[in-house]
């Protein structure tokens, strides 16, 4: 049987993808098993490594306080660096020169230098420049390390988005007598979000994510500095990193499953959805359009 997109697998090509996936998951057992077999060999299985996080201490004097800093620079991030990825995307595309140039060189200069090197170079204007406070530091160099990069990276994935729409989407709106900031905010973007959802969650991940780089270098309190303070008490290593890397799945997997649940709601939103009209609804609409209200009759214009 052929589709559009491609001719269906035939014996042959069935037996050999489920001899692939039987390889696949064989392998995967093994490579488990090893994991498993060296974490117990070295010790690492042992429950006085684990038992500190069947307690509350653990959690609330440590994880929970460094997940919820983690949350808070993300969130921060986040919120800033949206709309202003939103702006410097569109203003990359205007027609006016010292807007699109200025806009092109801000993008592609935060977009070349690594996100840990500007979280530095933050930080070090902060302590030079600034009277903020030592302890909020952490968090504002971290905060304009990541809306710096991450906005200029949401710049283009803004600015792609848009060009992947039809010509005709714009030639339309043009046609009707709109404005391109009215093309733009009415017809384009609204259009654009849905294609650009993926791409831009997969930067909101890699926000979250990048917070552990201020806690490294920074000593920002987020959720992998705590974790060495914990590891440090209760001298489990690596314990400590497998719970948190759980935690940090969670979190992303969280983020990831309401952004495809906003695209679907996004796509159903768009679809026509042809309302059903009673009987008497329809003699209705009839003797409107003989009457006039939408013909010639009765006072009526085209």
């Amino acid at each position: 049987m052929t589709s559009i997109l491609y001719d269906a697998p035939g014996p042959r090509a069935k037996r050999r993808n489920v001899l692939f996936s039987v390889v696949f998951f064989v392998l995967l057992a093994l490579l488990l098993w090893w994991i498993w077999q060296t974490m117990d060999e070295k010790g690492q299985l042992e429950w006085a490594l684990w038992k500190p996080f069947t307690t509350s201490e653990a959690w609330t004097t440590y994880l929970l306080p460094g997940l919820a800093d983690t949350l808070k620079a993300a969130a921060l991030s986040m919120v800033i660096a949206l709309p202003l990825g939103a702006v410097l995307g569109i203003a990359r595309m205007s027609d006016h020169r010292w807007v699109r140039i200025p806009a092109g060189a801000v993008v592609e200069f935060f977009r070349a230098i690594p996100v840990l090197l500007l979280m530095l170079f933050a930080n070090e204007f902060y302590v030079r420049s600034t009277g903020i406070p030592s302890d909020e530091r952490p968090l504002y160099a971290v905060v304009t390390g990541l809306v710096l990069y991450n906005a200029s990276v949401l710049a283009e994935i803004v600015r792609a988005g848009i060009l992947s729409l039809p010509k005709g989407q714009s030639e339309a709106a043009m046609a009707v007598g709109l404005r391109k900031s009215q093309t733009m905010s009415s017809i384009l973007l609204p259009q654009a979000v849905t294609a650009m959802l993926p791409a831009i969650v997969s930067q909101l991940v890699v926000i979250v994510k990048d917070t552990a780089l201020g806690g490294v270098m920074l000593g920002f309190t987020e959720l992998l500095n705590t974790r060495s303070t914990l590891a440090a008490n209760y001298a489990n290593v690596i314990p400590s990193f497998i719970v948190v890397a759980v935690i940090f799945v969670v979190l992303n997997f969280i983020l990831t499953s309401f952004a495809s649940w906003l695209e679907g709601r996004l796509r159903r939103s768009k679809r026509s959805t042809g309302a059903v009209l009673g009987a008497d609804k329809v003699d209705d609409v009839n003797a409107a359009e003989v009457g006039g209200t939408y013909g010639t009759g009765a006072g009526g214009s085209i």
